[in-house]
């Protein structure tokens, strides 16, 4: 489903920032990505995201690849992309059902989907009694559920976190960490970004693919 054949990516001012990286990742799987601040876990998830194009080498994403794809293409692919983030990014203005909302009107879904989706979304993710509820009245860990209700609003193949419980406390983190999993185990594959190996640690279990100064250091599937 995500394939990197030998990807690198350079920009203009900070440099080299992924070096000849090589991975898959399948249909309906749960991986952490992880390496110091700075290693290219970011850089990994725009090149996925195609919001950057490699410097050399091949991304492919549910069938468009990155050397091949148009500008509406990636609107369609983006569609099928969930995104995470550390800081959430919700439209402080907005109450939690509207910004789920926000993200399916954009697609043109029509008012009465919207409404049965935008509540299923967030029963899903234990918001159900602050769907009126805006940003400043909930806590970081509901804000964050939020914005994962957000990304699934267009049913994705795969779920982009990056560093997703990086402002969180550790009771908030075992949550999201939870919520994550459980989609996961639903179908929709997992791409996880974080430096927090404590993390990682206590969830053994799953793929890991470490990141070094932009270079694939470890893969878990291929250790012996």
């Amino acid at each position: 489903m995500i394939l990197f054949d030998h990807v690198s990516k350079e920009y203009p001012r900070s440099g080299l920032a992924l070096n000849d990286v090589s991975f898959q990742v399948r249909k309906g799987e749960f991986c952490f990505l992880t390496g110091h601040s700075g290693a290219g876990k970011s850089t990994v998830l725009r090149l996925i995201h195609m919001a950057d194009e490699p410097t050399r080498g091949e991304v492919r994403v549910s069938g468009y690849a990155s050397g091949k794809i148009r500008p509406r293409e990636i609107s369609m692919l983006r569609r099928k992309i969930g995104y995470v983030f550390q800081d959430f990014r919700l439209l402080l203005d907005r109450s939690a059902a509207e910004n789920v909302a926000f993200a399916l009107q954009v697609t043109g879904a029509r008012a009465a989907v919207i409404r049965v989706k935008v509540g299923r979304l967030l029963a899903q993710v234990g918001l159900a009694a602050k769907a009126e509820s805006y940003p400043a009245e909930l806590s970081g860990g509901e804000q964050q559920r939020v914005a994962v209700a957000r990304a699934l609003a267009n049913d994705p193949i795969v779920l982009l976190a990056d560093e997703p419980t990086g402002n969180l406390d550790e009771r908030a983190t075992r949550g999201i960490f939870d919520l994550f999993r459980s989609i996961n185990t639903a179908g929709t594959a997992v791409i996880l970004a974080t430096h927090d190996l404590e993390l990682v640690r206590q969830n053994s279990g799953y793929r890991v693919l470490e990141l070094d100064h932009g270079a694939l250091v470890y893969d878990s599937t291929s250790s012996s």
